[in-house]
C-alpha cells in the first residue's frame, strides 16, 4: 500500500494512468524488433514462462490478477502463518539433520546456533541403541528431539521417552516429534507397516506429552522421485487425512488428530515457487481441517528441507548458494522449522565446515539478514498472491485424483502414483537434457580439472519403494565415464574447436561448445592444430556469415587431417562436410553420449 505524504503530493499525479492494452501495444513492438510479429494477449504471452503443473509466470501482474483473501497469521485460512506472531520471535527453528553416531558434531551444532535435532534411526542411521550416546550431554528439556525411524519408530520411540524419563525431563517439558510415517515409509521401501502402533503413541503423546508431536507427513519422498509442486502438496494432504481417520478411529478428536500432525516439504532454490507452495499448503490444510469440522485446528506446522534433488555432486561448492536461496524461501514463506543440508550431503557424510556453513545459513538470515522480523514478507504480491491460489488448486485437484483412487495407501501400491511422478520427472529431465533448466557447474560452466570433493560414506539409505532422483544424474553419469577414461589411460577424451575468423566472430560459439563438450566430460582443445590435439572429433565456432564462406572448405580440410566427426556450432544448416550440430537448445545429453560412444569411452 502506498501511503502518501502529509501535503499530499503524489509523485506520479502529473502523469496519466497507463492502461495494460498500451503496455501490451509497447511489448508488441520490441517483439516485432525481434522478428515475433504478435499483438494483445499474444504479446504478453509470448514473454510467460511455462512451469510444472500446467502453470505460467507471466511477465506482469496487476490489481487484476485476484486472489482469495489470504487473511490473518494465525487465522484461517492460515495463508499468512499457522501463528500469529509468526517467527518473529526468535526465528525460524534452525533443524540439523544427523544420521551417523557422532555424538560431538551433535553437541557442536547446538552450541553453534542449531535450535533442534533431526536424527535419521535405524538401518539406514543411528542405531537404537546409540541414541543414548547420541544425545549425551544434550539438554533434552531445551532442545527438540524429531526422530526419523521408519520401521523402528516404535523402538526408538520407546527409547527416547526412556531418556526423558532418565534424565529427569518432565513430561510437559518434552519438545519435538517421533517420527511416525508409515505412508512415508512405504514409499521409500515398497514395505507397508501397520500404522496402528503409531496410534497409539499418538494417543499417549496427546495424554502425557503435550509439546510431542507422533506423525511427520513428510513430503519428501515425492519430492525426491521426481514430482512437481503440486504434486507435493496433492500427496503431504492425502496422506494426512489418512492419518486423520486413523487417529480418529483410535479414539481422538480431529482436534487432537490435527495437533499430531507435523507437515515436511522441500525447499528449493527456485523462491518463488516454494515461497507458494509453503502458502498454499497451509491454505489446504485449513480447507480439509474446516471440513472435517474443526476450522480452528487448520494452522499446519510446517518443516521444510533444502531439495534433495538440486544437489549437485560436481562443484559441490555451488550447492551454497542453491541451498542460501531455498532456506530464504522457505523462511519467507512461513516454515516453522527449517532444516539446511550440508553442501556436500550428495558426496556422504558431512564434515565439520559443511555441517557449520550448513546451520550458519539460517543464523545469517535470521540475525543478520532479519528476514524472520516481517510476518509473511511476500504477502500482497500480486505475483505471490496469483502464484499461491493457482498452485492451491493444482495440489487440490491431485488430492481429489489420489482419493478418488482409494486414497494415498491404493495409490501407491495400485503403481499409479508412482507413474505420475516418473512422467512429472520425464518432462524435466527433458529440459535439463537441453539446459532449458541450467544447472550451474554441471550443464552451464562445468569445471573439469576440479579437485573431487571426498567423504566418508554415509549409511545407505532406504530403497526399494519409489526411485530418488538428482537433477545433475544424467550429467553425472557421463563425467564418469570420462573420469574412468582419464584413469585408464591418464588423458580425458578431447575435441578440437576449430575458431573460424577473428576474435569477435567466434567468441561466443566457441565458449558457448566449450561448455557444453566438457559438461560431458569432454576436453575442448583450443590451441595448436588439429594434427596436434590429440582429438578424433572437432566443432567449428564463428559467425552465420563465415559458415557461409568457410565453413565447408574448413570441414574439408579438418576431414584430410583425420578428423572422424564434425560439429558446427550453431543452428542446424546446410554445410557440406557437417555431421552435426551443437545449439542453444539442443539434447545436450544426446550429444554427449553419442560422443563419448564413438570416441570409445565406456
Amino acid at each position: 500500500m502506498t501511503v502518501l505524504p502529509d501535503d499530499g503530493l503524489e509523485l506520479a499525479g502529473e502523469f496519466p494512468d497507463v492502461t495494460h492494452e498500451q503496455w501490451q501495444h509497447l511489448v508488441a513492438g520490441v517483439l516485432r524488433k525481434a522478428g515475433k510479429d504478435v499483438e494483445g494477449d499474444a504479446a504478453e504471452e509470448a514473454l510467460s514462462t511455462a512451469l510444472e503443473d500446467g502453470l505460467r509466470t507471466r511477465p506482469l501482474y496487476t490489481a487484476r490478477d485476484s486472489a482469495p483473501e489470504p487473511g490473518l497469521p494465525g487465522f484461517a485460512p492460515f495463508v499468512r502463518g499457522g501463528r500469529p506472531e509468526g517467527n518473529t520471535v526468535g526465528g525460524w527453528d534452525v533443524r540439523q539433520r544427523h544420521s551417523a553416531a557422532d555424538g560431538g558434531a551433535v553437541l557442536a551444532d547446538l552450541e553453534n546456533g542449531v535450535t533442534s535435532l533431526w536424527l535419521t534411526v535405524g538401518e539406514d542411521g543411528i542405531p537404537v541403541s546409540s541414541l543414548g550416546r547420541v544425545l549425551d550431554g544434550v539438554f533434552l528439556d531445551l532442545a527438540p528431539v524429531v526422530l526419523d525411524a521408519g520401521a523402528d519408530v516404535e523402538a526408538a520411540a520407546e527409547e527416547l521417552l526412556r531418556l526423558y524419563a532418565e534424565r529427569g525431563v518432565a513430561p510437559e517439558a518434552a519438545r519435538g516429534n517421533l517420527g511416525a510415517d508409515p505412508l512415508g515409509h512405504e514409499a521409500r521401501t515398497g514395505q507397508a507397516f501397520d500404522v496402528a502402533p503409531a496410534a497409539g503413541l499418538a494417543l499417549r503423546c496427546a495424554g502425557e506429552y503435550p509439546g510431542l508431536r507422533a506423525f511427520t507427513v513428510d513430503a519428501l519422498p515425492y519430492h525426491e522421485a521426481g514430482g512437481s509442486a503440486a504434486q507435493e502438496l496433492g500427496c503431504s494432504l492425502a496422506t494426512g487425512v489418512a492419518y486423520l481417520r486413523a487417529l480418529t478411529e483410535a479414539g481422538m478428536s480431529v482436534e487432537q488428530a490435527c495437533a499430531q500432525l507435523e507437515f515436511r516439504y522441500a525447499a528449493t532454490a527456485d523462491q518463488f515457487l516454494t515461497i507458494a507452495k509453503l502458502r498454499a499448503a497451509r491454505r489446504l490444510w485449513a480447507r480439509v481441517a474446516e471440513v472435517c469440522g474443526a476450522p480452528a485446528a487448520g494452522g499446519q506446522t510446517q518443516h521444510a528441507v533444502t531439495s534433495p534433488v538440486m544437489m549437485t555432486r560436481r562443484d559441490p561448492w555451488v550447492n551454497m548458494l542453491r541451498t542460501t536461496v531455498a532456506t530464504l524461501a522457505a523462511g519467507a514463506g512461513g516454515a516453522d522449522s527449517v532444516t539446511v543440508l550440508p553442501f556436500d550431503e550428495a558426496l556422504g557424510l558431512p564434515d565439520a565446515f559443511a555441517r557449520r556453513i550448513a546451520r550458519n545459513t539460517s543464523t545469517i538470515l535470521i540475525e543478520e539478514s532479519h528476514l524472520s522480523r516481517v510476518i509473511d514478507p511476500a504477502g500482497g504480491s500480486w505475483y505471490v498472491e496469483r502464484l499461491t491460489d493457482e498452485l492451491a488448486h493444482a495440489g487440490w485437484e491431485f488430492f481429489q485424483e489420489i482419493e478418488q483412487r482409494g486414497g494415498q495407501a491404493a495409490a501407491l501400491r495400485s503403481g499409479w502414483l508412482g507413474q505420475e511422478l516418473a512422467d512429472t520427472w520425464r518432462a524435466r529431465t527433458a529440459r535439463l537434457a537441453k539446459r532449458r533448466e541450467p544447472v550451474t557447474g554441471v550443464s552451464e560452466f562445468p569445471f573439469l580439472t576440479e579437485k573431487p570433493v571426498v567423504r566418508e560414506a554415509a549409511p545407505e539409505p532406504r530403497s526399494g519403494g519409489l526411485p530418488r532422483v538428482r537433477r545433475d544424474e544424467a550429467y553425472e553419469a557421463l563425467r564418469a565415464r570420462s573420469d574412468a577414461h582419464l584413469a585408464a589411460t591418464g588423458s580425458r577424451p578431447r575435441i578440437f574447436l576449430a575458431a573460424i575468423g577473428p576474435a569477435a566472430a567466434h567468441t561466443a560459439r566457441l565458449t558457448f561448445a566449450s561448455n557444453l563438450f566438457q559438461a560431458g566430460g569432454v576436453e575442448p582443445v583450443t590451441e595448436g592444430t588439429f594434427a596436434e590435439s590429440g582429438a578424433t572429433e572437432v566443432c567449428l565456432c564463428s559467425s552465420d556469415a563465415l559458415y557461409e564462406e568457410r565453413a565447408e572448405d574448413v570441414a574439408a580440410e579438418l576431414r584430410a587431417a583425420g578428423a572422424a566427426h564434425v560439429f558446427l556450432a550453431g543452428r542446424p544448416g546446410q554445410h557440406a562436410g557437417v555431421d552435426g550440430y551443437v545449439f542453444a537448445g539442443c539434447d545436450a545429453v544426446s550429444v554427449l553420449s553419442s560422443t563419448l560412444d564413438r570416441m570409445g569411452v565406456s
